[in-house]
């Protein structure tokens, strides 16, 4: 954020062995030991502020792309930001926007991922809630190609959005999607709402339909019902 702050070039890209202070959404600690896959990318996108959750999205289907490009396992997407495989979560997405009212001064988009991890870096509730790949293959992935992958693949896709928008973006999240056509919980504070996810739209809100019609969330946690994948 320092470095976008003071006019790092879009397409700049910070990786970090180990994180001491990770932080996940909502101002939560995320652990980052060494061995996983720690990416900050600047990016000064030519997007309204409300469109900024589009980068998140986008994010996410090339990190799954990435990963099955990689490794040949595909996790799937659920809303807004994760990535799972097996129920239990692989990587999260953190998407943090400096704006004015009308245009993103900057987005620094982080990623972490838990690749080389083993099950001792998963204590308490982790053990039943993360996974990585190593525990997933039985064995150590190259983190260099992952990211090289990743970059690449996030790179294809953002320039084409200048030009064609997102609506292959949203297709593609749609079909990773854990989320959609599940009962889920969403929760908004003290406010918890019910209800079965039915899409994302154009600007990658959740739309939920409950009792009392349909909602729409631009922001919120997400659980899946009666699933593995919550």
């Amino acid at each position: 954020r320092e470095l976008a702050a003071a006019g790092a070039a879009e397409g700049t890209v910070i990786l970090s062995e180990e994180q001491l202070a990770g932080r996940g959404r909502l101002g939560r600690s995320w652990v980052s030991p060494a061995g996983g896959i720690w990416l900050s990318l600047i990016l000064r996108p030519q997007l309204a502020p409300h469109k900024a959750q589009l980068i998140t999205l986008l994010a996410a289907v090339a990190a799954v792309e990435a990963t099955q490009k990689t490794t040949g396992l595909v996790p799937g997407i659920k809303w807004p930001n994760d990535l799972l495989l097996g129920g239990r979560k692989l990587a999260g997405i953190l998407t943090e926007v400096s704006a004015e009212m009308e245009r993103v001064n900057y987005l620094v988009l982080g990623i972490g991922l838990n690749a080389n991890l083993s099950a001792e870096h998963f204590q308490g509730e982790l053990a039943d809630s993360a996974t990585s790949l190593l525990l997933e293959l039985g064995q150590s992935v190259c983190r260099v190609r992952w990211v090289q992958n990743f970059l690449t693949l996030f790179e294809q896709a953002y320039l084409a959005t200048e030009e064609q928008g997102f609506a292959s973006v949203l297709a593609c999240w749609r079909r990773y999607s854990v989320t959609l056509g599940q009962d889920v919980i969403v929760s908004l504070g003290s406010r918890s709402v019910h209800g079965t996810a039915l899409d994302i739209d154009e600007q990658g809100a959740l739309l939920v339909k409950t009792v009392s019609g349909l909602e729409t969330f631009l922001s919120g946690e997400v659980s899946l019902k009666d699933s593995r994948e919550g």
